[in-house]
């Protein structure tokens, strides 16, 4: 007999289909996703979303900059739990980093963030992977059975809600999209590397300054960068011109 579903996993699941009618960009919409599967799932310590487009493939949400740095040490090294569960469409799960001997040297690297065990599930949209919802823990065999479920249940929801999304702006191709959400990202870095020389801080920390500006002014976060970004240069080029 399976394990029952946690009660709120019916409100979770409407809360993530409801945000294709609340949300009026794709990046946010991905975003709020991967945000709820941090709630959702009690063991997750963050949490990214990768999106396929050809042979190229891109973190188009996190839930912070360790997510991001996670994803992306695998799309440099060619290797890791996400993008063999994209690859091989099936679930890939690493229930103890410190004893993996798959993806080269990538076990080392989410050690030395603090990982200990991950959770790559696929999202599949008329039968082909197109992106992976990876889920980070800081302790060894930290997801259970309904933890798998879970993930899974919010991974084919998530594309359902991408597709969703594709289909109700159809004025722009997933390219597009993805192109918005890089350009976003570009800025959104530039801003955390601002933030981490003027405070002398962590990315985890500038990405959470960002993010309480964002939510005390009621903006995109995006629009906090670049406003931070516009400021910096404003004042480099001031400097320059008076040199």
């Amino acid at each position: 007999m399976s394990e029952p579903l946690p009660v709120g996993i019916g409100a979770a699941l409407s809360e993530l289909a409801g945000l294709l009618l609340s949300t009026d960009s794709f990046e946010k919409l991905l975003q709020g996703v991967a945000e709820l599967s941090v709630r959702v799932i009690a063991p997750v310590a963050t949490c990214g979303i990768t999106l396929a487009q050809g042979k190229r493939v891109y973190t188009v949400a996190s839930v912070d900059a360790l997510a991001r740095e996670l994803d992306e040490q695998q799309y440099e090294h060619e290797t890791g739990p996400c993008l063999q569960a994209l690859y091989s469409g099936e679930v890939v799960e690493a229930v103890d980093l410190a004893v993996e001997d798959r993806w080269e040297v990538y076990p080392a690297i989410a050690m030395g963030q603090g990982i200990l065990a991950v959770l790559s599930t696929p999202m599949i949209v008329e039968g082909k992977p197109v992106g992976v919802l990876n889920l980070y823990a800081r302790t060894q065999r930290a997801f259970s059975a309904v933890d798998r479920q879970l993930a899974q249940l919010l991974a084919g929801q998530a594309a359902i809600v991408v597709t969703a999304a594709l289909r109700r702006y159809d004025e722009v191709t997933l390219s597009d999209h993805l192109r918005i959400a890089l350009f976003s990202r570009s800025i959104i870095d530039q801003a955390i590397g601002i933030v981490m020389a003027q405070r002398r801080c962590s990315p985890e920390e500038a990405f959470g300054t960002l993010r309480t500006i964002s939510q005390r002014r009621n903006i995109k976060i995006r629009t906090v960068a670049a406003e931070l970004v516009d400021a910096v240069q404003c004042r480099s080029e001031d400097n320059a011109s008076q040199a």
